[in-house]
């Protein structure tokens, strides 16, 4: 196993949350959604697109599982297939509520006691099949799909959304998943 991505991850995080003084707020212009039910999101999700950042460079098969934890929070165990070394790569870190649990607004961490925000803005919340993210700034984004493909009627839905909303989608990586 090869933390090393995630340990920078943790030191970027570090130094953001030192400098930030709203570390955990959602973006400016952007909406969390509300009703957000945390039984429902456990599960894996699988990565159909993000923004590039350094703690996922060059990988492939990306997916987040979620449990539920003693503490109302969840645990996450994200991974991901860099083909560059041949090995999965894998990160459990823990999530809690910023607020009100039935809003999908979140803290992460996944080294010690240094959180990022995780702030869900789109949602299939009659099914929960598709997931929009972002983290405090608009740098960070993904979409998740319970799926390893996700409909393209659906997908162009989310990106516009995201458009609309100020994200690079121009400049999104589109996650190999086979």
């Amino acid at each position: 196993m090869n933390f090393s991505i995630y340990k920078r991850l943790a030191a970027w995080l570090t130094t953001g949350a030192l400098l930030t003084a709203c570390a955990y707020e959602a973006p400016e212009g952007v909406q969390v959604v509300d009703c957000f039910d945390a039984n429902r999101y456990t599960g894996t999700w699988y990565e159909i697109a993000r923004l590039d950042n350094r703690f996922e460079q060059g990988l492939e098969k990306v997916s987040a599982t979620y449990t539920l934890s003693n503490d109302g929070g969840l645990d996450v165990l994200n991974q991901g297939w860099a083909s560059a070394s041949g090995e999965w790569e894998k990160a459990e870190g823990h999530a809690l509520f910023v607020g009100a649990p039935d809003k999908g607004s979140l803290k992460v961490s996944f080294f010690g006691p240094f959180y990022g925000g995780y702030h869900i803005i789109a949602l299939d919340k009659q099914n929960y099949r598709y997931v929009m993210l972002t983290g405090s700034d608009k740098s960070y984004f993904w979409i998740l799909s319970r799926s390893k493909t996700l409909p393209q009627d659906i997908l162009d839905s989310l990106l516009a959304q995201a458009q609309q909303q100020g994200f690079a989608t121009d400049k999104l990586i589109f996650v190999k998943q086979d």
